[in-house]
C-alpha cells in the first residue's frame, strides 16, 4: 500500500469516513489550508468525494498525504470501498452531539478491518467540541471503544483549530512505522530467500561433483 521511493520519502494515502456533517471536509480543510467556513456546516454534506495535498518533513523524512474526504450520506456508502481501497490510514469522524454518528464510526471500523486488516491505520476524532455542553458522546466511552479496536481518539474542534494537527500527526506516525516494518519484513524474506538459492547451487554443485566421481 505505502509507497516508500526511499528511505527518507513516504507517500501514503488518508481516507476520511463518517456520517455527513459530521465535519469531515472542515477537518481536512483545516488541517491542509487552515480555513473554516461557518456556512460550510449549513449547507449540504459532501455528495462525492474531494482529494487534498499535505506534504510534511519528520524528523529529516519527507511524507506525501494524499487526503480523500468521503461522502458521507447511507445512499453514497457503496462507493465507500472505490475512496479507500489502499489507504495506509483512516481518520474516523463523528460527531461527539450525535449518538447515531459515534455508532456508524464502529460500522466504518468493521469494514475497514474486514477489507483492509490490520494494513491501515486507524484514528477516531470525536468533533465538534466547541459544542461541548451539548456533548451525547463521552470520551471515557469512545476512548474505551478506540483502545479496543487498535485505534487512537482525539477530541476536535475544526472551528476553534483543536487536535487537528495531533490527529494527522499521530495518523502519520503510526503509518510511518507500519511502513517501516513492512519494508524490515520484505528485505529480511529477500534476504532469506537468497541464502536458499546459495544453499540449492552448492548443493546442485556438490551432487554435480559426487556424480562425476562415481562415474569414473
Amino acid at each position: 500500500m505505502a509507497s516508500l521511493t526511499n528511505a527518507n520519502v513516504y507517500d501514503f494515502k488518508v481516507v476520511l469516513l463518517g456520517e455527513g456533517c459530521v465535519g469531515k471536509t472542515s477537518v481536512a480543510l483545516r488541517y491542509v489550508e487552515d480555513k473554516f467556513n461557518d456556512k460550510h456546516i449549513s449547507t449540504e454534506p459532501t455528495i462525492q468525494a474531494s482529494y487534498l495535498k499535505k506534504k510534511l518533513n519528520i524528523n529529516g523524512k519527507r511524507i506525501n498525504l494524499a487526503i480523500w474526504d468521503t461522502a458521507g450520506q447511507e445512499k453514497f456508502h457503496s462507493l465507500g470501498p472505490i475512496y479507500y481501497r489502499m489507504s495506509n490510514g483512516a481518520i474516523l469522524v463523528y460527531d461527539i452531539t450525535d449518538k447515531a454518528s459515534f455508532q456508524k464510526v464502529k460500522d466504518w471500523v468493521k469494514e475497514l478491518r474486514k477489507m483492509l486488516g490490520s494494513d491501515i491505520c486507524l484514528v477516531i476524532a470525536g468533533n465538534k467540541i466547541d459544542l461541548e455542553k451539548e456533548r451525547n458522546v463521552s470520551s471515557d466511552e469512545a476512548e474505551e471503544y478506540a483502545g479496543q479496536v487498535g485505534a487512537s481518539h482525539f477530541n476536535t474542534s475544526a472551528k476553534l483549530n483543536q487536535n487537528i494537527e495531533e490527529v494527522f500527526f499521530d495518523l502519520t506516525r503510526c503509518m510511518m512505522t507500519h511502513a517501516d516494518q513492512l519494508q524490515l519484513t520484505k528485505t529480511s524474506s529477500s534476504s532469506r530467500r537468497n541464502v536458499v538459492v546459495v544453499e540449492d547451487e552448492i548443493e546442485e554443485t556438490l551432487l554435480t561433483k559426487n556424480s562425476c566421481c562415481s562415474g569414473s
